[in-house]
């Protein structure tokens, strides 16, 4: 769904080339050059901003003093909020939580310019020097994708610690999950305010920058298109990734610990919540470079939203789960741990296959084979960068795209409804996750189409006629 300024399409079935049109009377709305951020700042717009800058940063805090003060309970903490007995001071934040914290960020800046071996030793990863997508000036920039590079020695040299040198404690972000919070969000309103000022004053590439002229939406959603230092570092891909998302499944082994150190043992939730969120986790850097044509990396600007929420909101809300087993052990028994497995399985098989049947059609084009077709259905335009060269695109209507328009979204939704039922049903906190993640979605979903709606006008329509629904077919 990556496109802009239609002039032609196609539709290929079964491997047969359909009628061709060269309209020109057709002209799509994304004329005016809008690319990534079509989006109008109205009153909405802006209530939205203010919500997102000032608002979500204090619900990790609110939910960290949930568990701490209030055995995880929402209500009674709602309740200390509305009596006034809350205490809102931060966590203490100690010399070593702070050198902890800035040294785990220097250590994935420094496995992220490693040159990728991975690749070389796996044929079925594709790592090393890959390039992105095209950006709205045409240019076409190379990454080091070597994501699993990093999480395979980060772990490794976890796990020699925990059982071998014994330098810390496996529980270290347990134990200190008030102060990492903290340092995770200044460090996140720091990063997003110099990547404000880089793309005003000194952006890598001038034509890649956007302003919207409300300065909370571009301080938000970002100028810069890909900020970048040198020719290698390149903040989006190395926040998006690294160093959250190795963090994840980091934080959850040490949640793991904390639970063993408390309780004797480790709950058969923890362990089945580890495995899932690992599988997210492990996929993720295996498929690095099928990232590269997300709507993060393709469309987005680099802003509060991804600085902030990569270094803030995903570490620490993503975790939640984990975080809540650790004061809350829960045994599901064999029966209801099989089936949130089955459940988690499912929803990772729709989202994975999903996104592979998309990355194998942007390869091989009508030479793949989805659900056993030789050739896949499929319609063809075109799109002209703010370079004026014009570039061919295509909308995949096979597999699981010809079911629905977002149907990887139902997969994750699923996937994160698993996370959650891992904490049983005795507090609605560990649920946040949920509900986040389907307010989040749905949020991208309709961004996603506003976005090719305005790129490919009347072919759009067209697409939606051929996928009518976006995420569940007959309900939605």
């Amino acid at each position: 769904m990556e496109s802009n300024a239609q002039t032609r399409h196609r539709v290929s079935t079964n491997g047969k080339q359909g009628t061709t049109s060269n309209n020109n009377n057709i002209k799509s709305s994304s004329a005016t050059g809008q690319w990534g951020r079509a989006w109008r700042v109205d009153v909405w717009t802006f209530f939205g901003c203010l919500f997102v800058l000032f608002v979500c940063p204090i619900l990790p805090l609110t939910f960290y003093a949930s568990c701490t003060h209030h055995e995880c309970s929402l209500v009674e903490t709602a309740y200390s909020v509305w009596s006034g007995s809350l205490d809102f001071s931060l966590p203490a934040v100690s010399g070593f939580a702070a050198r902890t914290y800035f040294t785990w960020i220097a250590f994935q800046i420094l496995l992220s310019a490693l040159p990728d071996i991975v690749h070389l030793i796996l044929p079925r990863y594709v790592g090393g020097i890959q390039p992105g997508a095209v950006t709205p000036s045409g240019r076409v920039n190379r990454y080091n994708i070597n994501g699993l590079q990093a999480w395979l020695i980060t772990h490794i040299l976890w796990a020699a610690n925990a059982f071998y040198f014994k330098l810390f404690s496996p529980s270290i972000v347990f134990n200190n999950m008030g102060a990492f919070l903290v340092l995770s969000n200044i460090t996140g309103y720091c990063l997003a305010t110099f990547c404000y000022i880089k793309g005003r004053l000194f952006p890598t590439h001038e034509n890649d920058c956007k302003l919207s002229g409300h300065f909370l939406y571009d301080y938000l959603m970002g100028v810069e298109f890909n900020p970048r230092i040198g020719c290698w570092f390149d903040f989006k891909l190395f926040f998006n990734g690294r160093p959250g998302i190795v963090a994840w499944s980091i934080i959850n082994l040490s949640f793991a610990s904390r639970q063993y150190e408390t309780f004797g043992h480790v709950t058969d939730s923890m362990i089945l919540l580890n495995f899932l969120q690992a599988i997210y986790v492990i996929d993720f850097f295996w498929n690095e470079t099928w990232y590269l044509k997300t709507m993060d990396i393709c469309h987005d600007h680099f802003g509060f939203y991804l600085a902030w929420g990569d270094l803030a909101w995903l570490p620490i809300m993503y975790t939640l789960q984990g975080f809540y087993l650790a004061y809350h052990p829960v045994e599901l028994g064999v029966i209801k741990s099989s089936l949130i497995l089955l459940l988690g399985l499912v929803g990772y098989v729709i989202f994975r296959s999903a996104n592979s049947q998309k990355d194998k059609f942007r390869k091989k084009k009508n030479k793949c084979k989805i659900w056993g077709k030789k050739s896949p259905e499929y319609i063809e335009c075109s799109y002209t960068s703010s370079d004026g060269v014009r570039h061919q695109s295509t909308l995949l209507v096979s597999g699981w795209w010809g079911v629905a328009r977002h149907f990887n979204y139902t997969g994750d939704l699923l996937g994160s409804l698993a996370y959650c039922l891992c904490c049983g049903g005795d507090h609605i906190l560990p649920y946040f996750y949920i509900i986040y993640m389907t307010i989040l979605l749905v949020h991208r979903l309709y961004r996603d189409e506003h976005r090719c709606k305005c790129k490919y006008g009347e072919y759009w329509t067209l697409y939606v006629q051929r996928v009518p629904w976006r995420l569940i077919p007959g309900l939605y």
